[in-house]
């Protein structure tokens, strides 16, 4: 049984393909080019209940206690099958994203096998904390903490990277012998689903994973949330949405582990290397349309080289490709839908009326060939703006930033620092001890010196502010979807 029979994508528990219902469906719309091409069966209520209680047996069937090394070798077995099927995982998710097909290879499925392998190299090498403790008389005592998995997690995962940060939070969980309920955006469902028959071809047992799909409120992501049986939640998305989660489970007291949204800085000094930084900031603009929660949307150049920097980017925004996703020379796809394209021109409207200068893009781009009723937009930029103007201090997500002049280092800091959000930011510099002194000074989660989204997987991930709440990555995954006990002996 597959994931997709006669253009359905279906909800996958206790190990198998649910039948669709025709009165409980909705469409998936392809974002290239505004056609429909699937249907996707909507969970209710009583299919996540189920989904929920074949997580449970699954934990107490033995999943929960499998011997770690097991765990581990089955996480390797998965990497294996989506290399195996890498051209299957590629179509589904240009399909539900419209981004381009290098990127999906490069970026989005490449980096699912590196998930699982990193995971399962992870896992097996963690140690545990002891602690020898003297007593009175010579006497001592043992401590030592045992990790235990979380139980039954929640996994809610947004649309604009949704393979990667999918095995981003499903690889650590599992190692760890959770089971859970997946959620996936009702923008792009196919991946998770996809996934799901790579799991069991795996060995994974029934019930550890399963996936449900539909909408938030009132739909799958409130019933998953809201579910008793549910013991923690790792979500990513907007700051709005996570708030409201965290509402939810608040009376259960359930553990949660949010990376929301960002309003991420870049700090150019006149000292760089004009070009590295121009390479460095146009991937940090517009990578994926701009849809990274990591993408920057204010740059802040010292004013000796604005009108370099400012001029070299126009003309890199200039040259990028908007174009169909299968053709290898595309660099930048659409939107994510008409809806979020209409949100994205909400802010065009709200810089003119902030009296900002549109120095490329501005509008919405006339492509032909089938192309014009997908949701398209120009790369854009703006200089005039400052920090009390809402385009400058809300997340906007979409292929934009503003462009704003500092003189001094301090002021840079200043201006950088000067949002709600805490999630990333670059620093752009030829002087070492500037890049470190600036990036140590941010408020973010993550800082990078003279690059952007480089990633060791085993590194802290995560924001502060409205971009979040824990960090993931590395041991600080494993520490997510485990709950220690501490064991006492005296010696």
């Amino acid at each position: 049984m597959t994931a997709d029979t006669g253009r359905w994508i279906r909800n996958f528990v206790d190990g198998r393909f649910v039948e669709p219902d025709e009165r409980s469906s909705f469409t998936k719309v392809d974002p290239a080019t505004g056609a429909v091409h699937a249907r996707v069966h909507e969970a209710d209520e009583p299919l996540v209940d189920r989904a929920v209680a074949a997580a449970r047996r699954a934990l107490d069937d033995g999943w929960a206690s499998t011997p770690v090394r097991e765990r581990a070798a089955l996480l390797r077995r998965a990497a294996d099958r989506i290399e195996e099927r890498f051209e299957e995982f590629v179509a589904a998710e240009i399909t539900d994203t419209g981004k381009p097909v290098t990127q999906a290879r490069e970026l989005d499925v490449a980096r699912a096998v590196a998930n699982f392998r990193t995971f399962a190299d992870v896992v097996a090498a963690a140690g545990q904390e002891s602690f020898l403790t003297d007593l009175a008389g010579g006497r001592q005592a043992l401590n030592y903490a045992v990790r235990k998995p979380l139980g039954v997690v929640a996994v809610i995962v947004p649309w604009n990277l949704p393979l990667l940060l999918l095995t981003w939070k499903i690889a650590p969980a599992l190692a760890c012998g959770n089971a859970v309920v997946v959620k996936p955006s009702e923008e792009t469902p196919s991946t998770a689903t996809l996934l799901a028959e790579v799991l069991a071809e795996a060995g994974l047992p029934a019930g550890v994973y399963n996936v449900v799909h539909g909408f938030g409120g009132g739909s799958a992501g409130e019933y998953v949330t809201s579910h008793p049986g549910i013991d923690g939640v790792t979500f990513t998305g907007s700051s709005a949405t996570g708030s409201h989660v965290m509402k939810t489970v608040a009376p259960r007291v359930r553990p949660v582990s949010f990376e929301l949204g960002g309003k991420n800085a870049a700090v150019v000094f006149d000292d760089v290397d004009i070009d590295e930084a121009l390479d460095g900031l146009t991937r940090s603009v517009f990578t994926n349309t701009g849809q990274v929660c990591l993408c920057t949307e204010r740059v802040y150049v010292q004013r000796s080289v604005f009108d370099e920097i400012a001029g070299g980017l126009v003309e890199r925004a200039r040259g990028l490709r908007l174009g169909r996703p299968l053709d290898e020379a595309t660099t930048t796809g659409p939107l994510i839908s008409q809806t979020h394209r209409d949100k994205v021109l909400h802010y065009f409207d709200l810089a003119e009326q902030a009296g900002a200068e549109v120095i490329t893009g501005g509008g919405v781009p006339r492509l032909g060939e089938g192309l014009d009723g997908g949701s398209w937009i120009e790369p854009t930029l703006w200089t005039g703006l400052t920090n009390r103007d809402r385009v400058v201090r809300e997340e906007i997500f979409g292929p934009v930033a503003a462009l704003i002049p500092f003189d001094t280092e301090a002021e840079a800091i200043a201006l950088a620092n000067d949002t709600d959000y805490g999630l990333a930011a670059s620093v752009w510099t030829n002087d070492l001890r500037r890049g470190h002194r600036v990036a140590q000074s941010m408020n973010v989660g993550m800082a990078w010196v003279n690059t952007w989204f480089l990633r060791d997987l085993r590194s802290p991930f995560g924001g502060v502010g409205l971009s979040g709440i824990g960090r993931e990555g590395g041991e600080s995954s494993l520490h997510f979807y485990t709950e220690p006990t501490n064991v006492c002996v005296q010696l």
